[in-house]
């Protein structure tokens, strides 16, 4: 658009000494300016709208964040209202898969507490403990280590009823799962419920004889529709059992709930050994910039401590397992850490790198960004290397 001939003639008597196509470039400057000036204007209009919007999510993601750590106090508590809160705040649908993922994904909940909602004897809380038993992929696994799985992610409760509700819910999904090891759940249920009371006998130190493997056979004969169960199977269950008793899960103040409570982050992670580059599954909890690894998620004291200073976290590839990160010293030192030895023996750990692997990238993601959020920097590190490095250079 061009300046009209008024706005040219006002130009030419201010400025009489330019010539008219000096007066026409000045014109259309002066008009750009001022669209420059309009757009600048409907700019800052849009940025105070998308910073209030911005300023509406943050309000309102913290005060979701808020009602969740409400609702979990409220169902360790008393797990009916805990649930009845999240529904009517709309942090849960109410539906029994939505529950169940709740009870078998959320962190910080009380495994009583969990133990106790599934047991309850109602439509609703049966048809959420067959989604949360669901939840649990038991294929391939032997029956012992299926209890395993099972039996950490809840506390059994006391009532006979409930117990036999859980534990029927149990032995249906695992034959689901290994179609061709019993001939119905009946089977997996009894054989079940013998390897919990065969824990016991082995390793509660008030029982004095020990069932023998030859007794654990002929306590379980023509359980499996009258015919015998194999004696391989039952003898790997027995052998199982008396390597490793079952640890159930304990709310008594020394449950890693209450430990390390309201963690950064928590969950399982596949960590690879140092000396033997073999890669054991471990319980990880990130907690005041530390990061502790235990081999069960009951036991009271961790297996080996990682304090995050000085140390970067990266993402790397390894041929053997997927989703991997690993912690480094950002001058290829020892990582000072400690763990545990054989013997129960607190050694300090010769790591330079610490390897785990994540189930799934999402998971992988998130562990990388809670670790860097943890992470502490002491700039005497840093020195020391620089002055480690002079040295190493005169050597």
């Amino acid at each position: 658009m061009r300046m009209s001939v008024v706005d040219l003639e006002s130009l030419a008597m201010a400025y009489p000494d330019l010539t008219q196509e000096e007066r026409q470039l000045l014109a259309d400057i002066r008009r750009r300016k001022q669209e420059l000036l309009l757009e600048i204007n409907l700019l800052k209009d849009e940025i105070a709208e998308i910073s209030t919007d911005i300023d509406g999510m943050d309000t309102e993601e913290g005060a979701k964040q808020k009602n969740l750590a409400m609702a979990k106090k409220k169902f360790n508590m008393d797990h009916k209202k805990g649930i009845e809160f999240l529904i009517q705040q709309e942090l849960l649908k109410e539906t029994p898969e939505a529950v169940a993922q709740f009870l078998y994904k959320e962190e910080g909940l009380n495994k009583t507490a969990i133990g106790d909602y599934l047991g309850e004897r109602h439509e609703f809380n049966e048809a959420v403990l067959k989604a949360f038993v669901e939840l649990h992929d038991f294929t391939d696994l032997i029956l012992v280590e299926a209890l395993r799985q099972f039996l950490w992610s809840f506390r059994l409760p006391g009532e006979a009823q409930k117990i036999d509700r859980m534990m029927e819910t149990f032995a249906q999904r695992y034959c689901q799962l290994n179609p061709d090891i019993f001939t119905n759940p009946d089977t997996c249920y009894v054989l079940s419920f013998a390897i919990i009371m065969l824990n016991t006998s082995l390793h509660n130190p008030s029982v004095k004889d020990k069932p023998s493997v030859e007794q654990f056979i002929n306590m379980n004969r023509g359980i499996n529709d009258g015919e015998n169960v194999p004696r391989e199977l039952l003898v790997s269950l027995y052998e199982s059992i008396q390597r490793e008793p079952f640890k159930i899960p304990e709310d008594d103040g020394n449950d890693l709930m209450h430990t390390f409570f309201n963690p950064d982050k928590e969950g399982w992670l596949s960590k690879q050994g140092g000396r033997y580059k073999s890669w054991k599954r471990r319980w990880f909890i990130l907690n005041d910039n530390c990061l502790y690894y235990f081999e069960f998620t009951t036991d009271k004291e961790p297996r080996g401590i990682i304090p995050l200073e000085n140390i970067k976290v990266r993402e790397v590839q390894d041929r053997n397992k997927q989703h991997c990160f690993e912690l480094y010293s950002s001058g290829n030192e020892v990582i000072k850490a400690c763990k545990t030895d054989s013997e129960g023996k607190v050694v300090e750990g010769k790591h330079t790198v610490y390897r785990m692997s994540a189930s799934t990238e999402e998971e992988k993601d998130e562990w990388i960004k809670c670790i860097q959020q943890s992470i502490s920097h002491n700039p005497f590190y840093d020195m020391l290397n620089v002055r480690k490095k002079k040295a190493q250079s005169k050597m």
